[in-house]
């Protein structure tokens, strides 16, 4: 049996564990699919305290083998469903384990929000991204567009305007919701066409392949078609926090209900990150979750 149980490997379950292992707790660490979370697939960082820029698949490497050195076990494995066994926890997975611990802490992150359009799932990997870091590189000299206006958006435009021949961002609001600077290279580039005030209604096939975007002016009705040769979707997060609401208390929106102090309604069961009801969700908001529910675990313990 562990001490603590760390469910996600991004920057909260990262730092929760780095944390709890120089306070001397045994640590297990179960990620489903790759150490980092979001900040891995962001190909250029510029605000975390200490690095003036870093790619965030860098800065998930760091923190992934301090982790390690520290002494963290791991599992590649996707939890789904937790259980309470007399003063400690059984954590179960898709893959049929289970895993004791005395306590957990759920940093579980968020998945990618998309648009409910037809045939939209079918279509990932087949002309339809979330990373311009991972499929950027197969656009090379071809025309592609960007759906969405936050940092994310920003930032992954900005790296296909440097692979591609074109670059349309589609943006559903009157101005870009990301950092001013962002936004101005953006704009500055001469391969960039932006759309504000417009939601795509269509993707264009061909052969089960992604060949184009509808998409329809808001504030006029007008509708619009572009040839793609592929289509980037960074239209927000959500959480996936469903399965653990008996022992923690969820929002409206499906976000952990917990304060600044990351506990939760049942003892010794604490949450942090993205998945957490907050006001900004920064890697470095984070990680100072990480922080906060690794002491209150400690604490928990020492009891």
């Amino acid at each position: 049996m562990h001490d603590i149980i760390i469910v996600g490997g991004g920057p909260a379950g990262l730092t929760a564990a780095i944390y709890a292992l120089r306070a001397n707790k045994s640590i297990l660490i179960i990620e489903k699919n790759g150490f980092g979370g979001q900040i891995a697939y962001s190909p250029k960082v510029e605000n975390i305290p200490g690095f003036s820029c870093v790619s965030g698949s860098e800065f998930a490497d760091l923190l992934t083998e301090q982790a390690m050195n520290l002494g963290a076990d791991v599992e590649l494995e996707t939890v789904t469903a937790v259980e309470k066994n007399g003063d400690g926890f059984i954590v179960k997975t898709l893959e049929e384990s289970a895993f004791e611990g005395k306590s957990v802490i759920l940093a579980l992150g968020v998945k990618h929000r998309m648009l409910g359009l037809e045939n939209e799932e079918e279509l990932i990997g087949r002309g339809l991204s979330f990373c311009a870091v991972c499929d950027g590189a197969f656009y090379e000299g071809q025309d592609v567009a960007m759906i969405g206006g936050g940092n994310s958006a920003l930032q992954e435009a900005l790296l296909l305007s440097d692979l591609c021949k074109s670059v349309t961002v589609i943006q559903n609001l009157s101005d870009f919701t990301g950092e001013r600077k962002l936004a101005q290279a953006l704009l500055a580039k001469e391969n960039v066409t932006v759309y504000f005030d417009s939601v795509v209604t269509e993707y264009k096939e061909n052969a089960g392949d992604l060949c184009g975007l509808t998409f329809r002016n808001e504030k006029t009705g007008e509708e619009s078609s572009i040839d793609v040769a592929g289509a980037f979707l960074a239209v927000g997060l959500i959480p996936e926090n469903e399965a653990f609401a008996e022992f923690a208390a969820l929002n409206a929106y499906g976000y952990f209900e917990s304060a600044e102090d990351c506990t939760t309604k049942t003892e010794g069961l604490f949450v942090a990150g993205d998945c957490r009801s907050k006001s900004i969700r920064q890697v470095v908001t984070a990680a100072a979750d990480g922080a906060i529910a690794a002491t209150a675990a400690c604490r928990y313990l020492e009891k």
